[in-house]
């Protein structure tokens, strides 16, 4: 086995280093318009052997490398980082929660399949985790039995659908069979609102996602989400939980104060909540990351780097390991021991470590 080093300086950890939230856009797939009906959908330009560009329409929505599609030089990476297993997550570009639901399911199939050819040539390194039609919470359920028995661990929705928040009755009732069938649950931020105070200098990436998903935690928790779901439920929010745990004093006080107006369906304030899910470590700042800590708590937060895109962490981890507050049993649950509790619900995985 090789000895990996991390940016402290020390050997590979004596634990499996687990980070969740990582993406693929896998190459291969067909002209959507033909199999999965409608038009204007998503398409891959292939630039150069290692380099293509998502396109939306005629427009360039995001350049990626072969880090998304190869999974050789995604473990090349993983090494070079002293990470041990990576969760994949889908792309939030090819949700397609916009659309009919038949179409959305369709695509949903197409990517998780593609998806686990690139994830199954990782070994246990590489943790598939699937998208679904979460518009139709039929069919989304029906996408998760098939992804759960086909390989994928877990799934990734995003925070909204439309309109409607992680409190609508619809996606609580996902929720719910996720929960029965044991399947963890990543949600990360999409669609943000644009207009031309956001749509310079990446505002909508900067301010947008972290609020997006501070609403969500807060439809989860003031919708009554978390009254009326199995505690069994395992969710992580990404990019450390956005906005929401900074200003959990302020839902708090207004819970308290403004109950009236601010308390929906919960039946206790917003803190009371914050151990019904996890939040990744996307916060790049040992002092943004004691923060998370002393507001979530040490067995809430879980690795985290947005690989492979370029607001992500690299080297990965580089920010727990930088953080000198933590105590060694600390930093190996953030490392490794919350995010095999979130993937199995108990702190044995069968993951393999790097070699």
């Amino acid at each position: 086995m090789s000895q990996p080093t991390d940016r402290s300086g020390q050997g590979a950890e004596p634990y499996p280093v687990v980070d969740v939230h990582t993406h693929v856009v896998p190459r291969g797939w067909p002209e959507l318009s033909t199999a999965c009906g409608g038009s204007g959908w998503p398409w891959l330009r292939i630039d150069s052997e290692r380099d293509a560009m998502i396109m939306v329409g005629d427009t360039e929505f995001r350049s990626i490398g072969a880090e998304c599609w190869d999974a050789d030089t995604r473990l090349a990476d993983m090494t070079a980082d002293g990470v041990d297993v990576q969760v994949v997550s889908p792309t939030p570009v090819f949700f397609s929660y916009e659309r009919p639901a038949d179409q959305a399911a369709k695509v949903a199939r197409i990517f998780n399949d593609l998806t686990l050819e690139v994830t199954g040539r990782g070994g246990d390194r590489l943790v598939p985790f699937c998208q679904v039609p979460l518009q139709d919470p039929e069919a989304a359920c029906v996408e998760l039995d098939r992804c759960l028995a086909n390989g994928h661990v877990g799934v990734e929705i995003g925070n909204h659908v439309g309109e409607r928040d992680l409190d609508d009755e619809g996606v609580v009732t996902f929720l719910r069979h996720c929960a029965e069938v044991g399947a963890p649950v990543f949600v990360h931020p999409w669609d943000m609102p644009g207009g031309p105070r956001l749509d310079r200098w990446m505002a909508r990436w900067l301010t947008g996602m972290p609020a997006e998903t501070h609403l969500s935690v807060l439809a989860l928790i003031l919708g009554g989400v978390f009254d009326r779901v199995p505690e069994t439920l395992r969710l992580c929010f990404a990019h450390g939980g956005g906005s929401f745990p900074f200003w959990l004093g302020r839902a708090d006080n207004a819970w308290h104060r403004r109950g009236d107006l601010v308390r929906g369906r919960s039946t206790r304030p917003p803190s009371h909540y914050a151990d019904r899910f996890y939040v990744d470590s996307v916060v790049f700042d040992p002092a943004a990351l004691r923060l998370l800590v002393d507001t979530m708590g040490v067995d809430r937060v879980l690795l985290g780097s947005d690989y492979p895109y370029p607001l992500g962490e690299r080297p990965v981890g580089r920010v727990v390991h930088e953080a000198d507050f933590l105590t060694d049993d600390q930093r190996a649950k953030l490392l490794s021991g919350n995010a095999l509790r979130f993937l199995t619900g108990n702190d044995r995985h069968r993951a393999g470590r790097r070699s």
